[in-house]
């Protein structure tokens, strides 16, 4: 595997390994390793402890501090259910685009990093370069903390982290955090003509969602803080977006689940959201168990992801506007890896090719004029790295 090759060959390669977060991506993570080794690179691992999963980083140039790190995750969305015009896996180019299951969130982004890690190999860089991959992002962002501490005792400190996700390839400075709860409504089964001798745990669960609508709309008449003002929607929502639970129409269901997740404006703390919904929590089990003492309500953290708060002068921002020429402002409600570097220290910037809109989507397509972009970004840095 002495060969290197070009951004393209490394996307459909990529793209070729099913990486659905819940499956394994061990067997991408091998071949990058395995490509990688072949142009002398030595990459080192983190290795889930509980579920057949690794992240991947490797370093190239100068062993010193002070590298360009460039942050993808591996993992991406199911294609269960998705009226798909081709097979996922499979790279198609048609009209322009590059058609396949993580074209755009985000192997493109990832190959383009592959191949500037191994040409950094051979051009003799003054600043170093790293990689970093991850998993586990598309189910809340908990595969990447791992990895950056694992990276510290091993790796020389980066201190400008670009992480690729799809941003048309402008510079995004600021993005919201996030955090969300798992809901288990544990109720008490009794006929529903008797339900007041019951405690129906869908009725129970509803009462936490009409809460989360109160919020949301207290949010969305509040005026924002000037930070706040720079996303859209400019405030925190509180969301639900599946439910289950309950047996039959004429039982009180015995138990409901659902997530509750916050997307959280920088400059407010996560902890108040987390506080509040708990405290509503118990206000409406306190109810519950006036009713049937045994009855409960369950609550897990299902992810906890912090924002990406904006940075005074940020080397990672400065760097890419320096690349792109891109001077304007640009901020996302979604959330990324970018805070967690950040939060690790690293100045950081979101910046890669494709539009957020194609991501999860059937038939989900990079546009080859926004690949060929990022490659040209690429070979740019490489060129700033090695003067």
């Amino acid at each position: 595997m002495t060969d290197r090759l070009t951004p393209l060959e490394l996307m459909t390669k990529l793209i070729s390994f099913p990486t659905v977060s819940r499956d394994s991506n061990i067997p991408l993570i091998d071949w990058v390793a395995e490509y990688l080794a072949s142009h002398g690179i030595e990459s080192h691992r983190y290795i889930d402890p509980d579920q057949p999963k690794h992240a991947l980083f490797a370093h190239v140039g100068p062993w010193e501090e002070g590298a360009v790190v460039l942050s993808g995750h591996t993992d991406v969305v199911p294609v269960d259910g998705q009226p798909w015009d081709t097979d996922p896996f499979t790279v198609v180019e048609k009209d322009g685009k590059y058609y396949g299951r993580g074209t755009c969130d985000m192997k493109g982004f990832d190959a383009l990093a592959i191949w500037a890690l191994v040409e950094g190999k051979y051009a003799g860089l003054k600043r170093p370069l790293q990689i970093a991959l991850s998993f586990d992002e598309e189910i809340g962002c908990t595969g990447a903390p791992p990895m950056i501490k694992a990276m510290q005792p091993v790796l020389p400190k980066g201190s400008a982290a670009i992480i690729g996700e799809p941003s048309t390839m402008q510079a995004v400075t600021g993005h919201k955090g996030g955090t969300g709860f798992d809901t288990h409504v544990v109720g008490f089964e009794v006929h529903s003509s008797l339900l007041h001798t019951g405690v129906n745990a869908i009725m129970a669960g509803a009462k936490l969602i009409e809460w989360a609508n109160e919020m949301n709309t207290a949010n969305m008449a509040a005026k924002p803080t000037d930070l706040a003002a720079m996303f859209d929607p400019p405030f925190t929502t509180c969301h639900v977006g599946m439910i289950s639970g309950g047996t039959a129409h004429n039982i009180t269901a015995k138990d409901c689940h659902f997530a509750m997740d916050f997307r959280v404006v920088p400059g407010e703390d996560k902890d108040y959201w987390a506080t509040a919904y708990l405290k509503k929590v118990r206000e409406v089990e306190a109810q519950m168990q006036a009713v049937v003492p045994e009855t409960e309500i369950r609550i897990s953290e299902r992810f906890d992801v912090p924002a990406l708060q904006p940075e005074q002068d940020g080397e990672a921002e400065t760097l890419v506007r320096q690349i792109t020429g891109d001077n304007a402002s640009h901020k996302v409600s979604y959330g990324t890896e970018a805070g967690q570097f950040q939060d690790a220290g690293y100045s950081a910037v979101i910046c890669g090719p494709g539009d957020i809109a194609q991501a999860h989507q059937p038939n989900e397509f990079i546009e080859v004029a926004q690949f060929n972009a990022g490659h040209d970004f690429m070979r740019k840095l490489l060129v700033r790295l090695g003067s």
